[in-house]
């Protein structure tokens, strides 16, 4: 330390300083230069120090000068420096780890993104900085703070909520029988109530699975149930101007299964083909009785989780309509939370939770929904920020532009919307200082509710502590108890009561949750609280109120301790109850508590922060009746009518788009009127010689002497119009044995057309279909997405050793408006599409790539534009009906391959060594085949070879009549 004094002590002069300015108040910054000069020890120690609690340094300094020895007092300075010297290394290793941590979470997101900041800041976002940039509303889209919706103007709506999981019903849900029987159910069928409740809505259709399986209520096979609709104060919806709410339940999947949300994915399809069919139905329906005989569609369609989200995407573009959706939990974050506890590996959470397929499908959803419903800004701005297809800079510049008409070149963002809204469809009751209620005369019977919790406590008078969640670990019930069980004084004044969903007997409950409940049980015995806990086995979903209003009787509190709470519904029926509360600090709550002020935010993690709070709440008389005074206070901007309003609001500025649907006189004159079945080919894995030879086996396995025109053919390929003709005229078919053609991967579909009487003296020309052109281009990036897509094919190259070789080059030849085509040198240098689709979503340009012509073509098209789509295009605009169509398709194929599997209609494969191979980069699934496709359906047939005979028998076994 010799010779070191003056660097010490400028040092410890700093760190005096900084002590100082701690205990004096708000301390200058040391950054500036002071008084003509720029201290670097300041800057060292303001920098270095700051951030960790080394405020004894401060002490220590004061009792080394107080030292009379220099020796002990160099010492002690001399300790002091290594322990600056040690802050300084364990900084930079903090800052290291965490940016290692963010690099390998995200490295391809974040260095595209900062890239696209900069390769867009002059074009895209000149001019940001101006007002707007500061508007909250404007950094997600729209805020519903100070909206004041127009709901005057909304006329006789028809509305379509999905929501597939679970058992959902209008009365007595059966809430917590299992994991996907809960908030989210409660949710969507109060949301429905709702907005049909709504003044200027006529219709709503909550579409969930019919279940017709065993030990289950029949009432969940019912295909339809009408909702009792909710009454608001100051509705002026008229008697006779409102058809209400209804839950319609559509079949998939095994009829006689239930079916956990994680096993719901391979029959999404086939849920959309039978959602399609009751909605055209019914759009007829109302347009028969307020619409003047013209369809009324949807004015949006509005899925709920992932899973809907997908169906609500795929639906939306086959009808071209308004989409919503609303995540309710994230798969990302769900992901990161599992992969944080350490317990499964990411392929283990995968097969579990099927995370992927469901991350993919919240992706998708993003894709095409213009509004996305969330519960918080904390859900926008860390859990949605995660997803490819938002970014919350990049969604705040482009709703400014769109604010001021300007051009965003092909890109586009959702709205984000907050907040979803509660039920009020229940009596909040005033109790006195003694507990009876107020201004009510005669204490009425109570509940039977009652009596089933209070037969577990030794003492019932004392304040009730209620928690009303699922066992599951995320939950964090057996925290609660230990917080209760460890803190003495808590026991003597408190009970407390776990409502934890309905059971029958624990050995006969999933395993996560007769684990978790087990644990419970087993701390309540650990801890001796039998007289102090109540666990009631049952319970009606209408007697959760009565449960609230008894903890609120008694002074008590409601507690929600969970890990994470994604919105947090309980939180605000407490509220509603009079009801103070507990909860955790990590997510929706902390909003809540913002706008309500009812109670108290704890750590999930630290059991005596949360015997602590609760001990306070409920001992300290005057802060408990301030809470509850907050939340009855505050209450009325959680709710349903607001929601609602703000809602249709949004509704209505999404714009009107309808279904291209052809009129009776087009549709008999349509070239594919009249066919009992379609045969649709679409085997695109095999070469050209291959497909012709199938085209023609096909076509003479179906036509049958005694009806030869009950069966009409369609080619789909990725092919465009003059490839098809050329190939068919090449071999000596005629292109007009089709009823229609589906070109550039579902982006054009053509109908033949004869310039003479009859088809065999006219020569043949093809029409486009301008109704499906206008169909698709929802969202259609245009010219500025080609030259996005011209601009990165130039960065695909080849290289060897310096020399390097471009390997992708814009197609003009085989482009079309709604299709860019791009040509492949060599397959092999080829990014995996999920990457280029990744890159499209950062970008925030919406489209649809795919490979194909065995890698050596990609092909970008809008959204909503794809194979299978196409075939539910001519389902609505032709009325041809899907199960009477017939998907033949070889082992494997483009990378649209998987789409043309699943659905209502039947599908043939054809095996045999004509397929060519798959090439790995084809795949855009981060996920198996059989997450999305049932291959065990009846709906599949396979069979193996594709010769005449082949072909027929196929054919037979699905009901279509052959030679």
């Amino acid at each position: 330390m010799v010779g070191n004094d003056n660097w010490i002590n400028s040092y410890l002069d700093a760190i005096l300083d900084a002590g100082k300015s701690a205990i004096g108040g708000d301390r200058p910054s040391l950054l500036l230069r002071e008084r003509g000069h720029f201290s670097p020890a300041r800057y060292f120690v303001e920098e270095v120090i700051t951030g960790y609690d080394e405020t004894d340094l401060y002490k220590t300094w004061l009792r080394a000068n107080a030292m009379r020895s220099p020796q002990e007092r160099n010492t002690r300075l001399e300790n002091m420096t290594w322990r600056i010297w040690n802050l300084a290394r364990k900084k930079k290793e903090l800052e290291k780890e965490e940016a290692c941590r963010l690099l390998k979470r995200h490295p391809e997101t974040e260095k595209t993104r900062i890239d696209a900041t900069a390769d867009m800041s002059e074009d895209l976002f000149e001019g940001e900085k101006g007002e707007d940039a500061g508007d909250p509303s404007v950094a997600y889209g729209d805020s519903t703070t100070g909206v004041s919706p127009k709901t005057s103007s909304v006329d006789k709506l028809y509305i379509v909520l999905i929501s597939l999981h679970g058992l959902v019903r209008g009365e007595n849900m059966e809430l917590g029988r299992d994991s996907d029987t809960g908030g989210q159910v409660k949710y969507v069928v109060e949301f429905a109530k709702a907005l049909s409740s709504s003044p200027g809505v006529y219709r709503v259709d909550l579409l969930t699975r019919q279940i017709l399986a065993p030990n289950f209520d029949r009432s969940y096979g019912e295909p339809a149930e009408m909702l009792v609709s909710t009454t608001f104060k100051n509705s002026k919806q008229e008697k006779g101007e409102n058809s209400g709410g209804y839950i319609i339940r559509i079949p998939f999947g095994p009829r006689d299964m239930y079916l956990t949300k994680e096993r719901l994915w391979p029959f999404i399809q086939e849920f959309v083909d039978g959602a399609l069919s009751h909605i055209v139905r019914m759009s007829k329906t109302i347009g028969e009785e307020i619409g003047c005989g013209h369809p009324v569609w949807p004015a949006v369609i509005h899925g709920h989780y992932a899973s809907a989200g997908i169906a609500a995407t795929l639906l939306s573009g086959a009808l071209n309509l308004p989409m919503a959706f609303t995540g309710h939990f994230l798969g990302k974050d769900k992901l990161e939370g599992l992969l944080k506890q350490g317990r499964q590996s990411r392929e283990e959470i995968n097969m579990t939770y099927k995370i992927m397929r469901r991350i993919e499908a919240e992706e998708l959803s993003l894709d095409a929904s213009e509004i996305v419903i969330a519960s918080t800004r904390q859900e926008i701005e860390e859990q949605w920020n995660l997803y490819d297809g938002f970014e919350v800079i990049l969604a705040r510049k482009l709703r400014a532009r769109v604010k001021r008409g300007a051009n965003c070149y092909g890109r586009y963002m959702p709205r984000m919307i907050i907040p979803p809204g509660v039920e009020f469809g229940h009596i909040i009751h005033d109790f006195d200082i003694d507990g009876e209620e107020e201004n009510h005369g005669p204490a009425s019977e109570d509940p039977p509710i009652w009596s089933q919790i209070m037969r577990f406590f030794t003492n019932p008078r004392k304040p009730m502590i209620l928690a009303v969640a699922r066992p599951y670990p995320e939950k964090n019930i057996t925290t609660l108890v230990k917080a209760f069980g460890e803190c003495r004084p808590l026991r003597e004044l408190a009970n407390l009561t776990l409502i934890m969903g309905n059971r029958e007997a624990i050995s006969k409950m999933h395993n996560t949750s007769a684990s978790v409940l087990t644990s419970v049980l087993t701390l309540i015995d650990e801890y001796d609280l039998y007289g102090q806990v109540a666990y009631p086995k049952h319970h009606k979903h209408s007697e959760v109120p009565d449960i609230y209003r008894l903890a609120t009787r008694t002074k008590g509190a409601f507690v929600n301790v969970a890990y994470f709470e994604q919105f947090g519904v309980t939180l605000i029926e407490a509220a509603m109850n009079g009801l103070p509360v507990i909860a955790t600090k990590n997510g929706a709550p902390v909003e809540i508590h913002q706008v309500l002020n009812n109670g108290l935010l704890v750590d999930p993690h630290d059991q005596n922060a949360i015997a602590d709070a609760l001990y306070k709440l409920l001992s300290e008389k005057q802060l408990w009746s301030r809470c509850r005074e907050n939340g009855l206070k505050n209450i009325h901007q959680f709710s349903w009518p607001e929601h609602c309003k703000n809602h249709l609001s949004r509704i209505l500025t999404l714009g009107m788009r309808s279904p291209a649907v052809g009129s009776e006189e087009e549709r008999s004159k349509a070239p594919i009127s009249g066919r009992k079945h379609i045969i649709v080919i679409s085997v695109d894995s095999v070469n050209k010689e291959n497909l012709v030879r199938i085209i023609r086996n096909a076509i003479e396995a179906a036509h049958t002497e005694n009806t030869p025109a009950s069966t009409g053919f369609v080619l789909s390929t990725s092919l465009t119009i003059s490839e098809i003709c050329s190939l068919l005229v090449s071999v000596g078919m005629h292109p007009a044995g089709f009823d229609a053609f589906i070109c550039n991967s579902g982006s054009s579909i053509y109908y033949p057309s004869y310039s003479g009487n009859t088809p065999s003296n006219s020569r043949v020309t093809h029409v486009i279909d301008r109704n499906h052109q206008s169909h698709i281009e929802y969202r259609w990036g245009g010219e500025g997405l080609r030259k996005y897509l011209v601009k990165w094919a130039t960065s695909v190259v080849e290289r060897k050793g310096r020399i390097e070789r471009q390997m992708i080059f814009e197609d003009s030849e085989h482009s079309s408006t709604y299709c860019l085509a791009f040509k492949v040198v060599n397959p092999n240098h080829l990014p995996p599409l999920k990457e280029l689709r990744k890159l499209m979503r950062i970008q925030s340009l919406r489209c649809n790539a795919l490979y194909n012509h065995s890698a050596t073509r990609l092909s970008v098209t809008p959204i909503h534009a794809s194979r299978s789509q196409a075939i539910r295009y001519l389902f609505v605009r032709w009325g041809i009906e899907l199960p009477n169509i017939v998907v033949m398709v070889g082992e494997s194929g483009d990378s649209d391959y998987e789409e043309l599997l699943g659905g209502l209609h039947r599908t043939i494969i054809l095996k045999g060594d004509f397929n060519i191979a798959a090439n790995r980069i084809h795949t855009v699934r981060r996920y198996p085949l059989q997450d999305v496709v049932a291959l065990d359906s009846s709906n599949i047939i396979e069979v193996q070879g594709c010769t005449t005979e082949d072909i027929k028998s196929a054919l037979r076994q699905i009901g279509v009549p052959t030679q």
